[in-house]
């Protein structure tokens, strides 16, 4: 089984099934449509829940939407900034959707 790591601050969304999608870069996002993967906290590594990976989309930094915030439990003002403090200056992304198992 693969593994991701998300952000402690997002274990409640995912659980919640608020948050849907995640932006990675291309290194973090060796993942195809049907894959099962465990998720842990990134701060601690400590795992939280597994999910199935719906699909993987590029997308651009300046094409982000209301609907790529809406899946991330954002607004996307906040979306923007995220990205940017995780990945400042990448603009090549990639959407990866998912669904708790």
């Amino acid at each position: 089984m693969k593994d991701i790591t998300f952000y402690g601050r997002f274990e409640a969304d995912i659980l919640a099934g608020r948050k849907t999608i995640t932006l990675r870069e291309a290194s973090d996002a060796d993942f195809v449509a049907g894959d099962r993967v465990r998720v842990s906290r990134y701060e601690d590594n400590v795992f939280f829940c597994n999910i199935e990976i719906i699909d993987v989309t590029p997308v651009q930094f300046d094409e982000l939407n209301n609907a790529h915030a809406v899946q991330e439990n954002m607004t996307l003002p906040e979306l923007k900034q995220v990205i940017s403090e995780i990945y400042p200056g990448l603009k090549s992304l990639f959407m990866i959707a998912f669904r708790l198992v």
